[in-house]
């Protein structure tokens, strides 16, 4: 079972590595910038969308469920 997870580790470990060196290929720049690019700008700047997109979709869902209740209740007088 080690072994199994192992191997997908280094697999997909490969695989981003590879593709980063394309993408570095690609743009003229180096690994090294490109993971700058990727890990210190473009996931916190994500992860920060996401978690923003997150709370207003939570907020929006609570309105509606409000708007929802007062209906059923207005429907009952």
């Amino acid at each position: 079972m080690y072994n199994l997870i192992s191997q997908a580790v280094t697999a997909v470990f490969n695989y981003c590595t590879d593709f980063v060196i394309n993408l570095a290929n690609l743009t003229g720049l180096s690994y090294y910038e490109i993971n700058t690019l990727l890990f210190i700008i473009v996931w916190p700047l994500l992860t920060a969308g996401l978690s923003l997109l997150f709370i207003v979709q939570k907020i929006r869902l609570i309105q509606a469920q409000r708007r929802r209740v007062k209906q059923v209740q207005y429907l009952k007088v």
